[in-house]
């Protein structure tokens, strides 16, 4: 595959990009106010290191790329003791929600009636995710407490009371706790989206198995084996896993998740995955999880948040419509929150 270094933009392809619901299903930007104080209402320049890691996003950028709606997720710190977990968990939801109504052109939301008003004002609609369960882990009645998120990842990196990430190799064998299946459960009961991304084999199909069929799982950010066979990636019977119960896949922007080969790092490659997931299941199952500034390194030809419509650009090179374009832009993920959460 040859480096893309510039990608020119069609009229064509911005006038797609313009029309869609265009949704991120995994943004780490608060993480980074969390650590260093980073300011989401200024407009920060792409840092000279090419936004490794961090500096992908902030408030002013999401609105020059004219998105629709963002997931915006809490990290799990592991180290926080048990007495103070849900504790600094409203803390930050509180900060969160501070800083959505400061922002001009921003609104929190929780479910699909939300986001149509939120777009119908011109707004930006800002969903708040929890990524690892870790942080409510005690006790089942702290998901009643946390009406302000609409999505749960259910584990992180390190392992907690619900299971294992498909990082621990020592725990590879083991699946959802029983804590971790009434966890599912009390997910599902209070319309949470329960979200697979990171969670080990095991633990995932565990999940799968607890939930109603009719309930759509998601995996937020995600490459796939398909395309890069890597432990950090979902193989083809967890794809079609997903498809079977109508849910919805967001693939990953990070370069060493889209390809081993530094030399196919490029933009090209989030197509690539995108494309595997339509031929093995079709267009409905797959949406955007770029997992921005959760410590990620773009692919060549990606610099920031900015740099969205280029996608749209190569996927018309691949002929596709845009139909499906709008579908994988933010329509299949719309389709699993009003089935979720519709009000």
């Amino acid at each position: 595959m040859q480096m893309r270094q510039a990608i020119e933009v069609s009229t064509e392809a911005q006038a797609i990009y313009q029309a869609a619901e265009v949704i991120d299903l995994h943004t780490d930007t608060f993480l980074w106010q969390r650590l260093v104080g980073y300011d989401l209402h200024k407009r920060h320049r792409v840092p000279l290191w090419r936004a490794r890691f961090g500096g992908q996003v902030d408030f002013p950028r999401v609105l020059e790329a004219q998105m629709s709606g963002l997931v915006w997720d809490i990290p799990t710190n592991p180290l926080v003791l048990k007495s103070r977990k849900y504790g600094d968990l409203r803390q930050h939801i509180s900060r969160m929600l501070s800083d959505f109504r400061r922002a001009e052109g921003f609104r929190h939301v929780v479910s699909y009636a939300d986001y149509r008003a939120a777009r119908q004002a011109g707004q930006v609609a800002c969903w708040i995710s929890l990524q690892g369960g870790q942080a409510i882990d005690n006790n089942l009645y702290d998901l009643e407490r946390i009406p302000d998120v609409h999505r749960i990842t259910l584990v992180h990196f390190t392992r907690s009371q619900i299971g294992a990430s498909n990082f621990d190799r020592v725990n590879a064998r083991q699946g959802l706790s029983s804590f971790g299946k009434d966890f599912v459960t009390k997910m599902v009961q209070q319309r949470i989206l329960v979200d697979l991304s990171h969670i080990n084999r095991l633990g995932f199909f565990d999940a799968l198995a607890v939930m109603p069929t009719e309930v759509p799982p998601i995996v937020t950010h995600t490459g796939v084996k398909g395309v890069c066979n890597l432990w950090r990636n979902i193989d083809d019977q967890q794809i079609k896993a997903i498809a079977e119960r109508n849910g919805t896949i967001g693939i990953i922007y990070e370069k060493n998740f889209l390809a081993l080969d530094p030399a196919q790092q490029s933009i090209d490659r989030i197509i690539d995955h995108l494309a595997y997931v339509i031929d093995l299941v079709g267009d409905q199952h797959v949406s955007l999880g770029s997992d921005y500034d959760g410590m990620i390194t773009l692919p060549t030809g990606f610099q920031d948040i900015r740099d969205q419509p280029k996608l749209v650009q190569l996927m018309l090179e691949r002929g596709w419509s845009a139909e499906r374009i709008h579908k994988i832009l933010g329509a299949n993920f719309l389709r699993v929150v009003a089935a979720v959460r519709p009000d």
